[in-house]
């Protein structure tokens, strides 16, 4: 099978654009805190362009790279990063891991569990 054929590991990268680090570290805690996530790094500032509303918008943002399982994403993570955020949209957007190291794929496996207690 060659790497373009490879299916998705059950891990993925949930990308999730936050106003400031203060908001990015609130969410990315929660989230590791209740086992929704193995990790999540928080980069920025970054410089966000984007259309709302109707018109161009320039703003500074971070950005959190969530790493979780794939079951998680849409009963679990999107609902709970919603409840968090203060955008009436927020970013959520989920990238399956097609490869990596399996160790650190496993641990993403053990890690991201909501049945651990936290």
């Amino acid at each position: 099978m060659t790497a373009s054929q490879e299916e998705p590991t059950g891990a993925v990268i949930v990308l999730i654009t936050a106003p400031s680090r203060e908001v990015g570290r609130k969410i990315g805690s929660h989230l590791v805190q209740n086992h929704l996530a193995a990790c999540a790094n928080i980069v920025g500032p970054i410089e966000s362009i984007y259309t709302w509303k109707g018109k161009i918008q320039h703003d500074e943002e971070v950005l959190l790279i969530v790493k979780t399982r794939t079951e998680l994403v849409t009963t679990q993570v999107i609902p709970t990063v919603k409840s968090l955020h203060p955008y009436e949209v927020p970013e959520i957007i989920a990238v399956p891991i097609q490869a990596g190291y399996q160790p650190y794929l496993d641990w993403i496996e053990e890690n991201a569990n909501p049945a651990i207690s936290p």
